[in-house]
């Protein structure tokens, strides 16, 4: 084992208890938010959903506090948008296509792109139209992401020479720069190293039921 698989072991330890610690605080802030999820949706109660009314900016105070300039790039952002969606639906048609023929876990969206701010009663409309955006954008690249990452891994498992400064989740299981004894025997078989996705998806699927029993 390389310094580097060492490295990315240990990255993707640290995110594996990352994810456990953001569950553990989410519980946390559910208790002291007053809120709870079911079936995918929050729920405040009646009490806090009225505070929280309350606070919510009316739309020429969230202009005022925005300033002219700022409000006037809102067009260039969303126009964003049109080439996100067509990317959304290429991407999504390209893995239904591909992926069982490769033989490449799918990729689920759901995980990625969570729409769940909109229920937030302290924000205004143009606020909540803001975040539902952010969290689609954010969420489809992450999405596109991963989906780009287990096609490379079929393609072209190669590192790079040069660094870089985020490799994603499949880089790990890639050949050595250079490496062309390794990549020629061993090409076949990382194409079919997606064990560890499917024992994920196996261990999540098993707690889902687990809960909702």
């Amino acid at each position: 084992m390389t310094t580097l698989d060492d490295i990315l072991e240990r990255m993707e330890a640290l995110e594996k208890e990352l994810t456990q610690e953001l569950a553990k605080e989410l519980e946390r802030k559910e208790e002291k938010f007053l809120y709870t999820i079911r079936e995918k949706r929050v729920r405040f109660s009646d009490e806090v959903k009225k505070r929280h009314r309350k606070l919510a900016a009316t739309w020429s105070e969230y202009a005022y506090e925005s300033g002219t300039m700022r409000m006037l790039t809102i067009p260039v952002i969303y126009f964003a948008l049109l080439p996100a969606i067509f990317m959304d639906a290429v991407v999504s048609l390209y893995q239904l296509i591909c992926f069982p023929v490769y033989g490449i876990p799918m990729v689920k969206r759901g995980p990625y792109i969570v729409m769940d701010r909109h229920q937030l009663q302290y924000l205004n409309l143009i606020e909540k139209l803001g975040c539902a955006y952010c969290s689609y954008f954010n969420g489809l690249i992450a999405f596109v992401r991963e989906v780009a990452a287990r096609t490379e891994q079929y393609w072209c498992p190669i590192r790079h020479a040069r660094k870089l400064t985020a490799p994603h989740s499949r880089y790990r299981y890639f050949f050595s720069y250079g490496d062309a004894e390794g990549y020629r025997n061993g090409l076949a078989e990382v194409r079919k190293r997606f064990d560890d996705i499917r024992k994920r998806e196996k261990a999540n699927g098993k707690g889902t039921n687990a809960a909702g029993s």
